[in-house]
């Protein structure tokens, strides 16, 4: 298999050539959700984001096992138990399912394997052992904390000086760390809170070493791709490093994918922030694939500003791509001539057959899907071109290029999991939900377009601004061409 897919590694900074240790297999590794609370639209473009890397790997032939985990035991999940009066375990479990009901409507792909924390505390203790076994580790006060200093790469991938950091550090009274960088390992237990027995006495593993420990287990202790947002590159992912090479004293991940916040208004979405939507408030009003459309209209390191305006834009978009679809359809089953001359141009055959050369082009540099969606758009023109230029009784080999052109750009279309319904159905569904909102029945509207056209003839611009207006409150936009007036929902 020749390898074509450069990858921007966070660890590098600059575009590596994908070659996986064992050929013909990539495993990745990407952190999941800590389960306390519904996912919001950072959570999808995460899940998104790695679904089509994981699509699109196994799509160029490669076998991928793909693991991601769940921290289902963490601070954040005991106070939020507490409040709702139930146990860690059971709110971690609830969420779990949320997350699922949520990422299965969005049509993303479960990976290999799934591991929780909680099922591979041993794991955990046992990589922590190691740790302190070789000296980068310490017990202290029931806690066991990652000695930074004994870690010579410490900083690497987040960039970071460990004497800046260390001077602008802040040590907490009854601080039991040596230094006020090192990162626990392992929290001795509080009364009311779950907990392990381990050989530094009963408590529960720091968030870290979660992700150190599972992956090695799953992939090893040197695996291909490890990713996860730009908010976990320091210090989880930065720790991360530091835990399994200082145990393993073998490169942890050869590439690192970090993908761009989510903002709103150009500002970070998060739960601390309360600016934040979740995916099913987002779904009450779009399509799971409006939503998957929206995600890969930006290349994946870029920042993705969330707007209604940009959900409006992407729906429009898919649309277009839709109604092609359908119209592609609709010509199949239309009665063909065997021979003649061809319809097609040759300048609108070339970009129609060298969509599948363009579409890899684009996702082979960096998963670029904003470039490889230009170029379902520039085919769709294409094909337009095309299907306009067909008699009423086409050249069977003419139906036979346009259609196979349109198949080609549905299966390229399944890496960013798009084009996937019956595009009838579709957009009818589509239809159906933009006239819900208009208030005014179709006998109205042409009646009103009437009236307006009177106006207009009698130079009455007030009058026919005025009707416009009315009906635009109503939920119908009109627009005005050379053929006289037409309507559609708002």
């Amino acid at each position: 298999m020749e390898n074509t897919i450069r990858i921007h590694n966070t660890l590098s900074g600059k575009k590596e050539l994908l070659t996986p240790i064992e050929p013909g297999h990539v495993k990745i590794y990407v952190c999941g959700i800590t389960s306390y609370d519904y996912c919001h639209i950072g959570h999808a473009r995460s899940t998104l984001v790695f679904d089509m890397v994981v699509k699109y790997l196994r799509h160029r032939g490669y076998k991928v096992t793909f693991v991601r985990n769940f921290t289902d035991i963490d601070d954040k999940i005991i106070a939020r138990a507490a409040e709702q009066q139930t146990t860690p375990h059971e709110l971690a479990e609830r969420f779990i399912k949320e997350f699922y009901t949520d990422m299965d409507g969005l049509g993303a792909d479960r990976p290999t394997f799934e591991p929780r924390a909680t099922e591979n505390v041993q794991e955990m203790i046992q990589l922590i052992a190691e740790l302190v076994e070789q000296g980068k580790a310490y017990p202290a006060g029931g806690d066991v904390y990652y000695a930074v200093e004994s870690f010579s790469g410490y900083g690497k991938l987040s960039g970071r000086n460990i004497e800046d950091m260390r001077a602008g550090a802040r040590i907490a009274v009854n601080e039991q760390k040596r230094n006020p960088l090192d990162f626990v390992l392992w929290k001795g237990a509080k009364p009311g809170e779950p907990s392990w027995e381990s050989p530094w006495g009963p408590g529960r593993p720091g968030w870290h070493i979660e992700c150190s420990a599972m992956s090695r287990k799953y992939l090893g202790e040197t695996f291909d791709i490890h990713g996860g947002g730009q908010d976990l590159i320091f210090p989880h992912h930065e720790n991360e490093i530091a835990q399994s090479e200082g145990a393993n004293h073998k490169p942890f991940a050869n590439l690192w994918i970090h993908h761009g916040f989510v903002t709103i208004k150009d500002e970070k979405m998060s739960k601390s922030l309360g600016n934040f939507l979740t995916i099913r408030d987002v779904r009450e009003n779009y399509d799971p694939e409006v939503l998957r459309f929206f995600v890969f209209s930006t290349q994946y390191r870029n920042p993705l500003d969330f707007s209604e305006t940009a959900l409006k834009e992407a729906s429009s978009g898919l649309e277009r791509l839709y109604h092609t679809a359908a119209d592609c359809d609709a010509l199949a089953s239309r009665p063909v001539i065997k021979k003649g001359k061809s319809a097609i141009t040759d300048k609108v055959w070339q970009r129609m057959k060298t969509l599948e050369q363009r579409f890899l082009e684009a996702m082979d540099n960096d998963f670029n899907t904003a470039q490889a969606q230009g170029i379902f758009f520039d085919t769709s023109k294409s094909l337009g071109k095309a299907l306009r230029s067909l008699p009423e009784t086409p050249l069977a080999s003419d139906v036979q290029k346009i259609c196979g052109c349109m198949d080609k750009m549905r299966k390229l279309a399944t890496v960013m999991g798009l084009l996937q319904a019956d595009p009838v159905t579709w957009l009818q569904a589509r239809e159906s939900e933009r006239s819900a909102g208009i208030k005014i029945s179709t006998e109205e509207i042409e009646a009103k377009i009437k009236e307006r056209l009177a106006a207009r003839i009698a130079k009455d611009w007030a009058k026919s601004d005025e009707i416009r207006d009315e009906l635009l409150n109503q939920g119908v936009v009109l627009k005005d061409n050379v053929d006289g007036t037409t309507w559609s929902p708002k």
